[in-house]
């Protein structure tokens, strides 16, 4: 099986990124670029990051989480402590960030350290979820070998009795990380593959140096 794929052009268009449109603080930037994508009608969910890590194996793997907030201080989203990713995290915490929106042919990418968030702000959004998401944090031993769909939908019948007219408290394997960046980088897709790529790196008085690559 195989398909050459080397025909596949696109021209990016739509917008460019210049020094002088760029604040001193890369948060401001992606703040700005973030509700863009959040209006634009051409992204479905704009919370959606590729998460990078490197497990125990050695091997760096990406899969998609939700950005739940962003701050000053880095980007918070949360997860099964117990989890592939979870382990892999507290083994190494230094993570990439990716977030790619097609219709407005941009990416971000965010090269950060890892920090558990605390106890009290997990538990606030944990309540803040809906009753079937919460069943399901306590239903699921995330990444665990599983013999069949129906021993999952046990455990969640397990816990929907367990709960049932009782608060639905957050399970200690559970809650969330946040990513405090070191760097972060704007991409902007341009015509003839001169892609505009502007690069904050954060220095040790903890200001911003701005670079361009070339594409």
């Amino acid at each position: 099986m195989s398909k050459d794929l080397s025909n596949y052009r696109k021209s990016y268009e739509k917008q460019e990124l210049l020094e002088s449109n760029c604040p001193k603080n890369p948060l401001e930037l992606f703040q700005k670029w973030f509700l863009n994508a959040d209006l634009s009608d051409t992204v479905e969910e704009t919370n959606a990051v590729s998460l990078s890590t490197i497990g125990k194996d050695g091997y760096p793997k990406s899969r998609i989480v939700l950005l739940k907030k962003y701050t000053q201080k880095g980007f918070i989203f949360y997860t099964n402590y117990n989890s592939e990713k979870g382990k892999a995290i507290q083994e190494n915490n230094q993570v990439c960030l990716s977030f790619f929106w097609p219709g407005l042919e941009q990416q971000i990418i965010i090269k950060g350290n890892v920090e558990k968030l605390q106890e009290n702000l997990s538990d606030g959004y944990f309540k803040s979820r809906p009753t079937g998401s919460q069943l399901g944090a306590w239903a699921s031993n995330q990444s665990k070998v599983i013999e069949s769909r129906e021993v999952l939908e046990k455990n969640l019948q397990k816990f929907q009795k367990k709960f049932e007219g009782k608060e639905i408290t957050r399970p200690p394997h559970w809650g969330g990380f946040m990513v405090k960046p070191i760097s972060i980088e704007f991409w902007q897709g341009r015509p003839n593959r001169m892609h505009d790529r502007i690069l904050y790196s954060l220095k040790e008085d903890l200001s911003w140096e701005i670079e361009r690559l070339e594409p």
